[in-house]
């Protein structure tokens, strides 16, 4: 599986409130909840993003509440992978589960910027800056993993 697109950047400790306000958890509709994906730390994410775009983190992405609904928003918006130092270990969990692609990788957390073109193989970890001209190294998902994403869920790789 290969990701592409351009990249939207955000520091540390990304928390879940962030993501996606607790003032719209009222909504189980997935579009709705992309439609304030992030609106509280950058107002235009919804209106700039497009399908296959990225995001990239510093540490602790995903931080605050267990709720699901970040990491849906997150992939609802057309989030193809979030890139990010760390990840917050009940993110990380519920990322997978709904079928969200992330990985964990330093080096491309520090060097990427915003709105670099950017280009992830999943099956190696390679990461590629084309704006940079540089590489970058994620420890790849086993297959099982690739599977659960490539079928959009937990629940659907089960089915």
């Amino acid at each position: 599986m290969i990701a592409h697109g351009k990249v939207h950047k955000y520091g540390d400790n990304i928390d879940t409130d962030v993501i996606i306000p607790a003032r719209y958890l009222n909504t189980a509709n997935h579009a709705e909840l992309a439609s304030h994906c992030m609106e509280d730390i950058d107002k235009s994410f919804v209106d700039t993003v497009a399908k296959g775009d990225i995001i990239v983190g510093g540490a602790n992405f995903g931080c605050g509440s267990s709720r699901e609904h970040a990491p849906i928003a997150i992939k609802e918006s057309g989030i193809s992978v979030v890139i990010a130092k760390t990840f917050a270990r009940i993110f990380y969990r519920n990322a997978i589960n709904i079928g969200l692609a992330i990985l964990e990788c330093e080096e491309a957390s520090e060097r990427i910027d915003a709105l670099d073109d950017v280009e992830v193989d999943f099956d190696t970890g390679v990461i590629i800056n084309h704006t940079k001209g540089e590489s970058y190294h994620a420890q790849p998902f086993p297959e099982f993993i690739q599977d659960i994403i490539r079928k959009g869920g937990l629940l659907n790789s089960i089915k």
